[in-house]
């Protein structure tokens, strides 16, 4: 790959990337809230409304940039979201300072709200790396397969086997043994349809800026001769 070129609009792609995955990871998770629909309450985590958006931006960077440079925002991801682990333990467990009610309730707030346990913040984090990985690698060898086709089928396919392997490594991770079985299932079944139909709505969103992009960066890249390893940071 030839890493002299430069884009107008890659590095803004990158920040974006990060910002959504840190606060959708933040933000939201622990919130459960229903849709009515047809009689029947879908139940679901408000975070997973946003998380879907990391793997749109996934799906854009490999389409117009190609699987190395969308490799190196992933990693970039991942060290955005480690930081964040690691600020809000460390904010959560340092001892407050008692000179008022407001700290005390600041501190109940910083608990509940970041005070999630290592094992949750482990299976996250291994989750996201594992999804991501797979959903970008799954799109550049499908662009290949489709000859740039078909956008489509490889933005949902990838997300479908991406986010298949983002769920059934984070809840059996986070949860084995704390939740029932079937459960634990359910709630994993659950997450991947969720995730999968918010990405499929969001096509039309996806087409728009893939074309635009690849408009006015003159790329589309494509993964003939790329090395796929997760380990590199090269382009």
């Amino acid at each position: 790959m030839n890493d002299t070129k430069r884009y107008k609009y890659y590095d803004f792609i990158m920040a974006f990337f990060a910002v959504v995955l840190v606060c959708s990871n933040l933000i939201g998770p622990g919130k459960l809230s229903y849709f009515n629909i047809l009689g029947f309450r879908l139940e679901y985590g408000v975070g997973n409304l946003f998380f879907p958006f990391s793997y749109i931006f996934g799906d854009v960077l490999t389409e117009v940039y190609g699987y190395a440079r969308s490799r190196r925002v992933i990693w970039v991801g991942f060290a955005a979201c480690a930081f964040a682990a690691v600020m809000s333990f460390f904010v959560v467990h340092v001892p407050y300072l008692p000179v008022d009610d407001y700290q005390k309730e600041l501190q109940n707030a910083l608990e509940l709200a970041f005070g999630n346990t290592g094992r949750i913040v482990l299976a996250s984090l291994l989750a996201f790396w594992a999804g991501e990985f797979t959903n970008s690698f799954v799109l550049a060898k499908m662009k290949l397969w489709t000859k740039g086709k078909m956008l489509w089928s490889r933005t949902i396919g990838s997300t479908i086997v991406g986010q298949s392997v983002d769920s059934f490594i984070f809840y059996p991770l986070a949860f084995w043994g704390i939740w029932k079985t079937q459960d634990l299932l359910t709630a994993t079944l659950l997450a991947i349809f969720f995730k999968v139909t918010w990405e499929a709505m969001l096509t039309p969103l996806t087409y728009f800026v893939v074309n635009k992009l690849k408009k006015l960066e003159s790329e589309d890249y494509y993964d003939r001769d790329t090395d796929f390893t997760p380990f590199s940071l090269r382009t």
